[in-house]
């Protein structure tokens, strides 16, 4: 498999430090408020590398944090009267469901920044006691201009980072304007932990540095997330990781482009900011899936009520075919596969391995969406009533085997009909059996008002809910 890594800015491929293992660690929420429809990219998108990781055979250990302490979120504490861990419990739950709405798997581990002080304490003293860090008044900086391989991710130097850095209160603390927070000293009012510079809490970018060596160790195989953490987050995990443990950090670094909507950033103050409760009260969770992942993931993408369509139109395509097959399976024979259905089964595994040529390259789940509808196409032709059940299964197994790697196609689809139903369908194949089409042709509209369509096949009445 070939990823792009960001450091390198090419294509490698992945190769994990140990064998039939990957460890990877995927940026997560600052947890003072709903997740935003930007956020759901990334959580997607890498939702499915782990999921392809894991159908290639790799045992993943995916971890993703909760951020639950920083600025804004005693911002947002302060402003309710309640306490930060409150503030940060209560979002944490609201991560979950929607997470799991879109159908993004729980991680291995959900580390949280407040559970984990004594990790990153011990990473601070530690880059302090080598000469990378130092302390004014309780506050503990990083010293960037010690870091000769500084701006390896981004390709900024530190000349770059002083010239663009902001000028703000801690600015005659700092040796140089690009350094940055390891540990804050504490505030009137703020949540506060004792460590050897006295009460304080810590800055963001460590958090992410301590909880992944605590549980992917020194170095591991992918650190991953939006482009807009690539720089300064990232960057500054790389110089304190490395800097401290003397050791490679991340191997390969996967970063997801932006979402517009409708062909502009997305902002508050332009009003087209999105939680992902907002557009689930308009859109299918699945749809979304089915956007977000009909583009490249390193691609921007444009969210809109026509794009959006043209996803829902496409997944419904897929359940389309998984309806007809699940028919065709109750009813076929069993019998051997003729020529023709072989023919038709070793077509479908070509196209799967079309599918695992896509996602090899890149990730590449736009070209991996095209092969499923060659499994759909290919299925629409050669199977009929009269298919042997093992070429219908086969197809069947296949087209879900490969949307459960994208999160498509998870709803159950419903093949018992109420006793109701079941009676006006047997009305009317008795009223088909003594030829009256009319009676036939009313019972038909009386089952569309009541939510169910009716087909005529050979095999008898095929009955969907709408």
């Amino acid at each position: 498999m070939q990823v792009f890594n960001s450091q390198s800015r090419k294509k490698e491929e992945l190769i994990p430090l140990e064998e039939g293992k990957i460890k990877m660690y995927v940026c997560g929420p600052t947890v003072y408020n709903y997740i935003h429809i930007g956020n759901a990219r990334p959580f997607i998108v890498f939702d499915v590398l782990r999921r392809y990781l894991e159908y290639r055979g790799y045992r993943v250990t995916y971890v993703q944090n909760f951020t639950d302490i920083d600025d804004k979120m005693i911002r947002r504490a302060n402003e309710e009267g309640i306490t930060v861990k409150e503030l940060g419990d209560r979002f944490i739950e609201e991560y979950k469901k929607d997470t799991a709405a879109l159908g993004i798997r729980p991680a291995t581990v959900h580390p949280r920044a407040t559970e984990h002080i004594g990790d990153i304490i011990r990473m601070v003293r530690t880059l302090q006691e080598k000469g990378y860090a130092y302390e004014v008044n309780g506050d503990v900086y990083f010293d960037v201009s010690k870091d000769p391989g500084y701006g390896k991710l981004s390709g900024q130097s530190v000349e770059d980072r002083e010239a663009g850095a902001r000028v703000d209160v801690d600015e005659e603390k700092k040796k140089n304007a690009a350094d940055f927070a390891l540990w804050k000293a504490a505030k009137p009012g703020e949540p506060s932990w004792g460590s050897p510079w006295g009460q304080g809490r810590p800055g963001w970018h460590i958090e992410c540095s301590a909880m992944s060596r605590k549980y992917l160790g020194d170095t591991f195989d992918i650190h991953a997330g939006g482009k807009d953490l690539l720089f300064p987050h990232h960057e500054n995990e790389i110089a304190q990781s490395e800097c401290c443990t003397g050791k490679p950090f991340a191997r390969y670094w996967m970063h997801n482009g932006f979402i517009n909507i409708d062909n502009e950033k997305m902002s508050k103050s332009k009003g087209n900011f999105f939680t992902v409760q907002d557009i689930l009260k308009e859109y299918d969770p699945e749809d979304i899936r089915m956007f977000m992942l009909s583009a490249h993931y390193r691609s921007p993408v444009n969210f809109s009520r026509e794009m959006m369509a043209q996803a829902h139109a496409s997944l419904q395509r897929l359940y389309t075919a998984k309806k007809n097959l699940l028919f065709l399976l109750s009813h076929a024979p069993e019998k051997p596969m003729s020529a023709d259905e072989e023919a038709a089964a070793a077509e479908i595994g070509q196209a799967e391995e079309r599918f695992r040529a896509a996602m090899d390259d890149d990730m590449n789940t736009a070209d991996a969406i095209g092969a499923l509808f060659d499994i759909v196409r290919c299925a629409n032709t050669a199977l009929n009533g009269e298919s042997a059940k093992e070429a219908v299964k086969q197809a069947l197994d296949t087209l879900q085997r490969l949307c459960d790697i994208l999160g498509l196609l998870g709803k159950e689809i419903e093949t018992e009909v109420p006793d109701e139903i079941k009676a006006l369908l047997s009305a009317r194949a008795d009223a088909r059996k003594n030829r009256q089409w009319q009676e036939s042709d009313r019972l038909r509209g009386v089952l569309k008002e009541k939510g169910y369509l009716v087909e005529d096949t050979p095999q008898g009445q095929k009955v969907t809910a709408i």
